[in-house]
């Protein structure tokens, strides 16, 4: 039998950060989305939908007041045209997928036929992995998503299962072949 999933539904107000990077923030109240049952305390993931009408995936940060807040970019808020000040109905499930983010075809394929890549690419932390998938799905170029996910492999490889930032960064500049 399937595992009944709790939502939590409720309102938050967008509020942008007084910090130079001009971050947005729903918060909530901790007692609020107390109904999630987060057994792990490392990861509060949560598919978060919007004015009943965007969704996707995040994490409930801890935030500095007590309870949590979530981070809206300005894409999603673009999207929805919401603004700093704006009442905003928020719902939300506990993400029980397996990375928080969706696996890009381009690289469970590359996965799949690189035992090695595959073996040091989940040997990666959660978040390290999120962050390559994110990387990897951001294009909308399949040939620059597969060049993504072959790059990154044999990064992990050379490196000896490590992401080294400024040196993959470098490698990912190069030139669709």
């Amino acid at each position: 039998m399937p595992k009944a999933v709790k939502t939590v539904r409720l309102t938050s107000v967008l509020t942008k950060s007084e910090n130079e990077f001009g971050w947005h923030f729903l918060r909530f109240d901790a007692k609020a989305v107390a109904g999630l049952k987060f057994e792990d305390k490392k990861s509060r993931r949560v598919v978060c939908s919007l004015n009943d009408s965007h969704s996707f995936q995040c994490a409930l940060l801890p935030w500095t007041e007590g309870g949590f807040c979530i981070v809206v970019n300005k894409k999603i808020r673009d999207k929805l045209g919401i603004a700093d000040g704006d009442k905003v109905t928020v719902e939300l499930v506990k993400d029980e997928s397996k990375y928080g983010l969706p696996m890009p075809n381009e690289l469970k394929e590359v996965l799949r036929q690189d035992k090695e890549g595959n073996k040091l690419f989940h040997a990666l932390t959660p978040g390290k992995q999120r962050t390559m998938l994110y990387y990897i799905a951001k294009s909308k170029d399949v040939d620059r998503r597969i060049q993504f996910a072959l790059i990154l492999v044999d990064h992990l490889k050379r490196n000896d299962g490590k992401i080294i930032f400024p040196k993959l960064a470098e490698e990912l500049k190069r030139p669709v072949i």
